[in-house]
């Protein structure tokens, strides 16, 4: 009996010869370094931060911080961002609220003009500067403004710095420039500051008042905290004599 062709042993497939034509599959480990690098840089913060994942050769460049920087500032058009931060996290939210403007407080300035003049809103001068009331001002040689127009940041060159004031980092834009003083100005500043903390925080208990009322009643008396308590004691009885009228 003939067997039927559906019986019938079929010849032995050769093994799939590769396709010389067809693209061959790339690795992350295969792009030029220099190419990637490229790449990166015309991303945003969020997709350098998913890069480094790939493989070591892209977290490698992901990590370099001409590419942080150029995905940190391309944004808001800026040109230069000079500094390094206290961790690469910062880098990672290229968002207005990283970048600020510097104003350096002068004879007469109050918190609601600064505002006016950068069309801000008060409270967020007081916010970003860690200031609980208005007289914080008296004791500041700067104030950082946030950024309202982003247009102001386009082709400038910003510091990043660590404000001992607001306590926050943040990328620093100076109208006129570059930063007035140096690290040791500042650090001598600091030392003073640390030196008067313990009059502030006496004349602060004493009176029952914030820091930022206490530091302007030393301010307007030379430092003198007798003397600082006596002017309160002074516009407390003033304001309550308004009061009983």
């Amino acid at each position: 009996m003939s067997s039927r062709a559906g019986d019938r042993a079929l010849p032995a497939s050769s093994p799939t010869e590769p396709d010389p034509e067809a693209p061959s599959a790339v690795s992350g480990g295969d792009f030029p370094a220099d190419l990637l690098r490229a790449v990166l840089h015309r991303l945003p913060p969020a997709d350098v931060a998913r890069a480094a994942c790939v493989c070591r050769l892209w977290r490698a460049v992901a990590s370099d911080r001409a590419v942080l920087e150029a995905a940190f500032r391309a944004p808001w058009g800026v040109r230069r961002v000079l500094g390094d931060p206290a961790t690469r996290a910062f880098w990672r939210a290229a968002s207005l609220a990283r970048f600020a403007l510097s104003h350096a407080v002068r004879r007469g300035d109050t918190v609601p003009g600064v505002a006016l003049k950068y069309s801000v809103q008060v409270t967020d001068i007081k916010r970003f500067n860690n200031m609980m009331s208005d007289h914080g001002i008296y004791s500041r040689e700067r104030l950082l403004i946030p950024i309202s127009n982003p247009e102001i940041l386009l082709g400038s060159t910003c510091y990043i710095e660590m404000d001992h004031n607001s306590k926050r980092e943040v990328a620093v834009f100076y109208p006129e420039g570059h930063p007035n003083g140096n690290a040791e100005s500042m650090a001598n500043a600091a030392a003073a500051k640390r030196q008067s903390k313990r009059i502030l925080e006496s004349v602060r208990r004493s009176l029952h008042v914030d820091d930022g009322t206490a530091e302007y009643y030393l301010s307007v008396t030379g430092g003198d905290p007798r003397a600082a308590m006596m002017e309160f004691s002074e516009d407390l009885r003033w304001e309550q004599r308004q009061a009983g009228q």
